[in-house]
C-alpha cells in the first residue's frame, strides 16, 4: 500500500466511523512500552512524553506566569474516592478545581503516581538533565469547554497536566491524608473513599518555577493532547511513605492465583523530535547561555514568507539565516539514527498536495487564505479542535481491511506530523523542521520553490549557518516594509524558537 495522501484520510472519517479496540498494555514484557504502538499508534509517534529537560533544549520565556489554582482547598466532608486501576494509584478530584492563567481554563479530573520499586526508588517519568527523582505525581486537568475529561482527551487542547517531582525525605503529612488508605486498594479495581483536604498542600512551595512543553499522554493512547507544566522543585516523603507505594500494591485482581506487583510503572523519556522546553526561570542549574523565545511577529514572519514571499529572493537570500532552526544538534541527529523505529518521524509525504489552503498572516496568527481550502489543515488553526482519536480509530479501519495494519503508524505521521510541528512552532513550542518547511513549500510546486528546497538540502548536508545578523536580504524587508537598518536590528533578537503541540489516557 503506498502513502495515504489527505483526501483518503477525509475519505476514511466520512465513509468508515468504525471503532477499533486498544489492547492490554503493561510497562514490561510482552505487552510493555516498546510494544504500546501495536495497538496505540500514537505511542509511537510525534511530540511524546516524558522528556529528559536538558540544558541546550531549554528556552526562557519571560511571560510565563505563576501557576494559578483555584478551590484547591476541599473541604473534609467531600469524598474522594481513592482507587487501584492496575497501573497506578489514581485519586479522583471534583471539577470545580481548576487551573487560570494557561490559553483556556482547566478543571481538575484526577491525580495519580509513576513510581520505582523498593530496592531503586527511582521511578520519575519527566528527567531533569538525566537525574531520576523517586517518584512523579500528575495532576490532570481538562479543557473546561468539553463537558468532561472523556471528550477532551483526544483534543489538541484537550488537557493541561500538573507534573510534580517526589524525592524521599521528611515525612508528609499532605501525602499521608490518602497514603493512609493504601492497604485497602491492594489489588485492582479496588477502590476506597478519602475526605478531602487541601490539594494545594501535595504541591511545591514555588508555583512560579516549572518547565512548560506540549507533549502526550504518558500511558496508552498516548494522545499528543497535554499541556505540560513540570515544576522544577520536588516534594519530600518519608521512606515509610514511599514503601507504601512501591511494596503494598498489586496491578492484579484479588482472585487472581499470582498478584502482580505494581511497581517501576514509569515511561522511559522520549525523543525530542524537534522540540524545546519552556521554562520560567533563569537562575539555577544548566541554563547556560539559555536564550529566550524570539516573538510571535518573527515566527509568523518565516511563515509567510514560505507561503506567499518571493521564494527565489529567498532562496538567493539563503533562508537558512532567516529561519530559527534546520537541523537537530549533532548529538540528536546520532540518537535518531540510531533508533530505527523512529528514523521516519519527521518524514513527509512525496505526493504533492494540490489545492491545499494557504496560511496568510496579519494580526490573526494563523487564518486560512482560500474558504474552499482543506479542512485538514484548518484542523491546525490556533482555535482548533483536531479529534486525534477520531483519525486514528478510522483509518486503523481502512487499513485492516486492506491487510496494511502495520502501515498505520507510518501512515499518521506522515500525514499529521507536519501540521503539527507548523501549530507547534507558532504557539512557540518547538523549532520549525525541515521537512515541515519542505512540506510547505510543496503547496507551491514552482520553479522557485525548487530552487530553494535545493537550497535547503544544501544546508542538510551541513552547510554552516551564520547568525540571522548577517542576513539582510531583500525579501524580509519587502515582507515587513521596514528599513534593511530596522530589520537589522529586529534580526539580533530573532533566536531558534520553541513550540507547543497542544496535547492528553485519564491517567496522565
Amino acid at each position: 500500500m503506498g502513502i495515504m495522501s489527505f483526501p483518503l484520510l477525509i475519505m476514511i472519517l466520512i465513509a468508515f466511523p468504525l471503532s477499533s479496540s486498544g489492547g492490554k498494555w503493561t510497562y514490561d514484557g510482552p505487552d510493555g512500552e516498546r510494544h504500546w504502538s501495536r495497538n496505540y499508534p500514537y505511542c509511537g509517534g510525534t511530540f511524546q512524553s516524558p522528556i529528559n529537560f536538558q540544558p541546550e533544549l531549554l528556552r526562557f520565556d519571560p511571560d510565563l506566569l505563576p501557576i494559578q489554582l483555584q478551590d484547591y482547598n476541599l473541604s473534609s466532608k467531600e469524598q474522594l474516592t481513592l482507587s487501584n486501576n492496575g497501573h497506578s494509584v489514581q485519586l479522583s478530584l471534583p471539577s470545580r478545581m481548576h487551573l487560570t492563567g494557561l490559553p483556556h481554563r482547566y478543571s481538575a479530573a484526577q491525580l495519580h503516581f509513576h513510581w520505582g520499586s523498593s530496592n531503586m526508588p527511582i521511578g520519575s517519568e519527566h528527567t531533569i538533565n538525566g537525574k531520576q527523582f523517586a517518584g512523579e505525581m500528575h495532576l490532570v486537568h481538562f479543557n473546561s469547554k468539553y463537558p468532561n475529561i472523556s471528550l477532551a482527551v483526544d483534543k489538541s487542547d484537550g488537557l493541561a497536566v500538573l507534573g510534580v517531582f517526589i524525592e524521599v525525605g521528611e515525612f508528609n503529612p499532605a501525602f499521608d491524608q490518602f497514603l493512609k488508605y493504601i492497604k485497602g486498594i491492594k489489588y485492582k479495581d479496588q477502590k476506597v473513599q478519602v475526605a478531602g483536604f487541601n490539594i494545594r498542600e501535595l504541591l511545591p512551595a514555588r508555583l512560579d518555577e516549572y518547565y512548560r512543553y506540549d507533549g502526550s499522554l504518558t500511558t496508552p493512547p498516548c494522545y499528543p493532547s497535554v499541556l505540560w507544566t513540570v515544576f522544577r522543585n520536588p516534594v519530600s516523603i518519608s521512606r515509610g511513605q514511599y514503601l507504601a507505594l512501591a511494596t503494598a500494591l498489586f496491578s492484579s485482581h484479588a482472585q487472581e492465583s499470582s498478584p502482580i506487583p505494581l511497581l517501576g510503572n514509569y515511561r522511559k523519556p522520549q525523543l525530542m523530535d524537534n522540540r524545546v522546553a519552556l521554562v520560567s526561570f533563569q537562575q539555577g542549574w544548566g541554563l547556560y547561555g539559555t536564550t529566550s523565545v524570539a516573538s510571535p511577529m518573527q515566527r509568523r514572519l518565516v511563515i509567510q514568507q514560505l507561503l506567499n514571499g518571493d521564494l527565489a529572493d529567498l532562496a538567493d537570500g539563503e533562508l537558512h539565516h532567516l529561519l530559527p532552526k534546520l537541523q537537530r544538534k549533532p548529538w540528536a541527529v546520532k540518537k535518531w539514527r540510531n533508533n530505527p523505529k523512529q528514523q521516519h518521524l519527521g518524514q513527509v509525504t512525496e505526493k504533492h498536495q494540490k489545492n491545499k489552503g494557504l496560511y496568510t498572516t496579519g494580526n490573526n496568527p494563523l487564518v486560512l487564505k482560500y474558504p474552499h481550502a482543506s479542512s485538514y489543515m484548518g484542523m491546525f488553526g490556533i482555535n482548533d479542535a483536531l479529534c486525534f482519536i477520531s483519525l486514528e480509530k478510522n483509518v486503523s479501519v481502512r487499513l485492516r481491511r486492506h491487510h496494511a495494519d502495520g502501515q498505520l503508524i507510518q501512515a499518521l505521521r506522515k500525514e499529521v506530523f507536519p501540521e503539527l510541528n507548523l501549530k507547534s512552532y507558532l504557539n512557540c513550542r518547538s523549532d520549525l523542521d525541515l521537512q515541515t518547511i519542505r512540506h510547505l513549500l510543496r503547496s507551491r510546486p514552482t520553479d522557485e520553490a525548487n530552487e530553494l528546497d535545493q537550497a535547503l538540502t544544501k544546508v542538510s548536508q551541513g552547510h554552516k549557518q551564520r547568525p540571522m545578523t548577517q542576513y539582510q536580504g531583500s525579501a524580509l524587508t519587502k515582507l515587513t516594509g521596514q528599513t534593511q537598518a530596522a530589520v537589522r536590528n529586529n534580526s539580533r533578537n530573532m533566536v531558534p524558537t520553541n513550540h507547543r503541540l497542544q496535547p492528553m489516557e485519564w491517567e496522565d
